[in-house]
């Protein structure tokens, strides 16, 4: 029998919002901010490769701006997952500093963007100072990334219920030459 707390922190807040049982939009929505961040620091590094650094200079501005518009849409939704664990449970400390942490790498990627966007010459690859957060940004975002999947696959957050996962091993039919 599952404890009733643990029920909790699998079901939605609101289905519309967060996703229905069993597939919520945080995983979905986080794929945005960690493809867009990504791709910046490899843009970072490219400028310093290549003679003319420019476009990946502006690109990894505007992948950087991409990814914190995503991290506000996946904040949005995981706050309501942080909401159906039951406070005081390990689950949900582990989600607050999962929260924090992604709160504090999504500040930084804005700083980032507002210092490149404010400071950043035409011509040249990015600044070593700028290359340097992306890359403790990008680090603490992996930390934060390891967290959360602490939360769905060691802690079952928001994950569907064993009974409901064994429906999908149950065989549709017999093939053929199989009896009994």
């Amino acid at each position: 029998m599952m404890d009733p707390s643990h029920e909790q922190a699998k079901r939605p807040v609101s289905a519309a919002l967060a996703g229905p049982y069993g597939h919520p939009f945080h995983p979905i929505l986080v794929t945005v901010p960690i493809g867009a961040w990504a791709g910046s620091l490899v843009f970072d590094i490219a400028s310093h490769l290549v003679h003319d650094p420019e476009f990946l200079v502006r690109g990894a501005m505007w992948l950087i701006a991409l990814g914190v518009l995503g991290a506000l849409a996946a904040a949005m939704v995981g706050f309501l997952d942080l909401f159906a664990i039951p406070p005081g449970t390990r689950a949900f400390r582990v989600g607050l500093v999962h929260m924090t942490l992604n709160l504090l790498v999504t500040a930084a990627y804005g700083a980032n963007f507002l210092w490149r966007h404010a400071d950043h010459g035409p011509g040249a690859a990015v600044g070593g100072g700028m290359l340097a957060l992306n890359a403790v940004s990008f680090a603490a975002l992996g930390v934060s990334g390891y967290l959360g999947g602490k939360l769905a696959y060691g802690y079952g957050v928001r994950v569907a219920d064993e009974a409901t996962q064994a429906e999908g091993f149950v065989p549709t039919h017999r093939p053929p030459g199989i009896t009994g």
